[in-house]
């Protein structure tokens, strides 16, 4: 048997470097002790019907084969036409769109086609897990700023946010509303990170993917109401309140060091569909679809056709989606205060941090095992969300996109915590 000459690594550095999806683990432990999953942010009740159909049938029209590797047409028109109501851009669907398989792709793409090694990217802790390796999987160098918990929410330190700002700084990420802690990024923020862009010459990522999930208590200053056209068929007693979410493109001086990441995922609730989109200045647009190209090809040519379809609903959908998370978020957010964890109301998104501090546990994996195994809920370990493990070590992240009866048998089953 001949032995090779020399010893290699078979595991590329930039693959043993990280780990495998925590937040995806945790949903195997959920179903190998029966626990009530409020870990992996994926709705459990049903995709609405209408969307459903829609792609049922496009693939009965034959839209099976591949699409142009950017996206259907259709699509991108619906996505440059729900932009332009919903944040008041106008973008070139020819020019700026690129339809990838889902925001995660999306992320890494613009990632891939922007940084070079050597550059750093900067990334605010705690992250939704992907972040960090995508800079890593991009040759990038990732500068962490951490959000703090505070009395009045989730915040950073102005300076320390500056001071990782430098000649090496190619861009920051921002997720808003935020996976994991619900923080919605204040314009007066956004402005701030904007300013340091300019100086530094840097992009910035944008997630906004939780765009239509924003709460009750940051509407009084940030709301329009969306005018009813002459031909519109909502009623005049029911014209919808649509929150503004404020895009970081939509920031003076922005637009053009922009990349938005979206996917139809959350807000339609179709999160297995893997069908997202990025908005970018034309030349940016361009080197991502080349990296898209090769990475994926296109996404799912049937459910582009019916996501054209679900973006075209009228603005009273995204009212009536935020209203049911909300009622879903006041429900759970009582119950873990009632069973001893440590939160606020999240001011977006479908998630809640809780400080488990009180509970006497070493560390967020051991109290996270004891909660699967013994109290019968699932969530994700906090230190999942950081780079330096030990400042998450004593927090956990709740989901509560769930059925009604789903957040009520977690809630009975906590009550086990209340007992002990």
């Amino acid at each position: 048997m001949i032995q090779p000459k020399i010893s290699k690594n078979r595991i590329s550095q930039k693959a043993a470097s990280f780990t495998e999806s925590v937040i995806r683990e945790m949903t195997r432990e959920a179903l190998k002790y029966g626990a009530v999953n409020l870990g992996q942010g994926f709705p459990d009740f049903a995709a609405p019907e209408d969307i459903k159909q829609k792609a049922m049938e496009a693939i009965a029209a034959d839209h099976n084969q591949y699409a142009i590797t950017w996206g259907v047409k259709s699509f991108r028109d619906a996505i440059a036409a729900k932009t332009k109501w919903f944040l008041g851009i106008d973008i070139d669907p020819e020019t700026e769109i690129t339809v990838t398989c889902g925001s995660t792709e999306g992320m890494i793409a613009a990632m891939m086609a922007t940084v070079d090694v050597g550059e750093e990217v900067i990334v605010f802790e705690p992250f939704y897990e992907n972040y960090a390796p995508d800079a890593i999987l991009s040759d990038a160098t990732p500068r962490h700023v951490p959000l703090y918990n505070t009395a009045s929410g989730f915040v950073f330190d102005r300076e320390e946010l500056r001071a990782a700002f430098n000649e090496k700084t190619k861009a920051i990420i921002i997720c808003n509303p935020n996976n994991p802690t619900g923080k919605v990024f204040s314009r007066e923020e956004l402005e701030f990170i904007a300013d340091l862009c300019k100086e530094y010459d840097a992009l910035a990522f944008t997630d906004e993917i939780y765009e239509h999930i924003i709460y009750n208590e940051v509407q009084s200053s940030e709301f329009r109401v969306q005018s009813r056209s002459e031909d519109s068929q909502l009623p005049t007693d029911h014209r919808p309140l649509t929150t503004a979410h404020i895009c970081m493109a939509n920031i003076d001086g922005m637009r053009d060091r922009t990349v938005v990441v979206n996917s139809l995922s959350k807000t339609y609730s179709v999160t297995g569909w893997r069908v997202g989109y990025c908005i970018a200045p034309p030349d940016i647009t361009s080197a991502i679809r080349k990296v898209h190209d090769f990475l994926t090809v296109g996404a799912a040519n049937p459910l582009q056709h019916a996501g054209a379809y679900a973006l075209s609903l009228p603005p009273l959908y995204y009212d009536d989606l935020q209203r049911e998370y909300q009622k879903k978020r006041d429900f759970i957010v009582p119950v873990l205060q009632n069973a001893g964890f440590k939160c606020d109301m999240p001011e977006g998104a479908y998630y809640v941090m809780c400080d488990i501090s009180d509970f006497g546990f070493p560390n967020d994996v051991e109290f996270t095992k004891h909660l699967i195994r013994e109290i019968g809920v699932a969530v994700v370990p906090g230190s999942s969300f950081y780079h330096d493990k030990s400042l998450g070590s004593q927090m956990v992240r709740f989901c509560f996109c769930k059925k009604d009866e789903t957040l009520e048998a977690a809630a009975e089953n906590l009550k086990k915590l209340e007992r002990g």
